[in-house]
């Protein structure tokens, strides 16, 4: 029982790892004893952002655009240089666009798309090789895709194609789930709800926008960077080994007020 939820031995490739959730979830499985690469678009971040958790553990910067079939063959090129097994594979890179309904552009559903969901397929499907020949009946390989309580709510905050690509990384984490689990593959989705990042700065920047959205959230406040590599932790971790197909929800109880956004 006492290594239950140790990562130690364990070789991780988390994508978006240079800040945010990524970078949230690349420092605990660091601090849980794994060896992990995280990818990011920017070389400078994803290079600084190793070199700081290298202070806690082992992290290697990959640099890599995702956002192109190119991106990501050069990531798995890359990494299978270094490595010839993969135990944990994060999808967490991802991208938002906002803008009025009647401003929309065509462009943001393309972009969107490619990287929170194109981007995910593609990824997977390439490091299968590696995560093959990792996963055991006992100890099976993990997938962890990042996808969004935005898939479940109506309120678009006018990011539409954003909610639409976390529901549709919701449906591909339940169908891969089905079809990996006799490769000794599990893949679940967390969805989280507020955390402190890029994406929610205006609203924390905005104190009565701010305390208005913590009011609708039961637990009246944001997640923090320990509720989510926790999460992570367990689901990467022996604890989590007989869960596959699940999307979990990490939200501080916000999807049973609609998705406590104000």
């Amino acid at each position: 029982m006492n290594d239950l939820f140790s990562l130690k031995g364990k070789t991780a490739l988390v994508t978006g790892g240079s800040r945010g959730l990524g970078l949230m979830i690349a420092r605990g499985y660091v601090m849980s004893g794994a060896k992990v690469y995280i990818a990011s678009r920017k070389a400078q971040a994803c290079e600084r952002a190793a070199s700081e958790l290298s202070r806690q553990g082992t992290c290697i910067a990959l640099p890599a655009d995702l956002s192109t079939e190119e991106g990501v063959k050069a990531l798995v090129s890359d990494f299978g240089s270094r490595e010839s097994r993969l135990d944990i594979l994060v999808n967490n890179a991802g991208k938002a666009w906002g803008a009025p309904l009647e401003e929309y552009p065509d462009h943001a559903w393309d972009t969107v798309m490619s990287v929170n969901v194109k981007a995910v397929f593609n990824l997977t499907r390439d490091l299968l090789p590696f995560l093959k020949k990792s996963g055991t009946a006992g100890v099976p390989a993990r997938i962890i895709n990042i996808g969004s309580i935005a898939a479940f709510v109506a309120e678009s905050m006018s990011a539409y194609a954003y909610g639409a690509s976390k529901a549709a990384i919701h449906q591909v984490t339940c169908m891969l789930a089905k079809e990996l689990a006799d490769d000794h593959i599990t893949v679940n989705a967390i969805a989280p709800g507020r955390f402190p990042s890029q994406m929610t700065t205006y609203v924390i920047e905005n104190r009565e926008a701010y305390e208005a959205e913590l009011k609708n959230i039961p637990l009246h406040r944001y997640g923090e960077p320990e509720d989510i590599a926790g999460l992570a932790i367990c689901l990467a971790s022996r604890a989590g080994a007989y869960m596959t197909g699940n999307i979990i929800p990490l939200d501080g109880g916000a999807l049973l007020v609609g998705g406590g956004l104000s």
